[in-house]
């Protein structure tokens, strides 16, 4: 299980970024909520808030904030943020070729890098052979969750036939007010809710915000069907190209972590920092400093 670096770490150099520049971000911005309780709730969908202690919030990376990099020097980004998570994207992070991806995954394993989801998956073709090839790619990953971009509707019964053929989740990652097919995980919900219980949600919180929902109403609504998050923040809810380190931005993601404390989410919030691709880390560093703050503001100490 991931846990909270010491004081004395977080005050180490990283990727040439000073201790007190790394001080000044938004982890320090995060502290002021240390007296607030992690059990707080939000008006509405009371029926799938679990009762018992909340689960600690795990921290992820979505390699997508790399995109622009290799696997090796994703590794090593990884090594430099105390970050061994990984939701790994197709093409060069995880190649969907069986020589290749046999190279990754001996790559993270000998890094000490966690796989727990590949993702986001194409399914726009819809056929049993591609549905089966995509599944099949993430049981040799040996991940529990497939992220899928572009799911159409009327493929869903084939999906969920793999679903329960591999036991693996399928998450559908909400794309915001533009997308005609999944534009919120209240629509992806509508969807599944007849389906196998492996059938349900990645939320996008910056999408979702978009598309006019509160993130934490949805986490509340999703419950067990919520097997990913992706994380970022913008300035204008309204405009995906505001996006700015978390902490920066408009995103309630202390009440977003209570929400899904609230619910024992079992699952990781992976940082998804789009903006910047040539050069995110100091967005990332940043990015993770605040969340990390904030979960020790929360009391959160087995968690980050």
């Amino acid at each position: 299980m991931l846990t909270l670096a010491s004081p004395k770490e977080r005050g180490r150099s990283m990727s040439g970024i000073s201790r007190r520049d790394f001080l000044n971000t938004g982890a320090a911005t995060a502290a002021a909520f240390a007296a607030s309780s992690v059990l707080a709730v939000v008006p509405g969908f009371a029926e799938v808030r679990p009762k018992g202690r909340p689960a600690p919030i795990r921290l992820g990376l979505a390699s997508n904030t790399f995109r622009n990099f290799s696997r090796a020097e994703l590794i090593a980004f990884m090594k430099q943020l105390r970050v061994v998570a990984l939701n790994s994207r197709d093409a060069s992070h995880l190649p969907m070729d069986l020589a290749q991806e046999a190279a990754a995954l001996t790559d993270y394993s000998a890094n000490g890098i966690q796989l727990h989801a590949v993702g986001t998956i194409s399914f726009r073709e819809g056929t049993d052979d591609d549905i089966r090839s995509k599944f099949e790619y993430a049981k040799r990953a040996g991940v529990p969750v497939i992220v899928a971009g572009d799911s159409a509707p009327d493929a869903l019964p084939r999906i969920e036939k793999f679903v329960k053929q591999h036991d693996i989740r399928f998450a559908i990652h909400n794309r915001g007010s533009e997308d005609k097919l999944w534009p919120s995980p209240m629509t992806v919900l509508k969807a599944v809710k007849n389906m196998d219980s492996r059938m349900g949600c990645c939320i996008d919180v910056g999408h979702t915000v978009r598309a006019g929902i509160d993130v934490a109403e949805a986490i509340y609504a999703a419950g067990p069907r919520l097997f990913n998050v992706h994380m970022k923040d913008l300035t204008d809810f309204r405009d995906r190209s505001s996006q700015v380190a978390v902490g920066q931005g408009r995103m309630p993601v202390r009440e977003i972590f209570k929400a899904l404390a609230a619910i024992r989410y079992p699952g990781f919030v992976d940082l998804e920092y789009e903006v910047h691709p040539e050069n995110p880390m100091p967005g990332v560093i940043a990015s993770f400093a605040y969340m990390r703050g904030v979960l020790a503001g929360l009391g959160c100490m087995n968690c980050g």
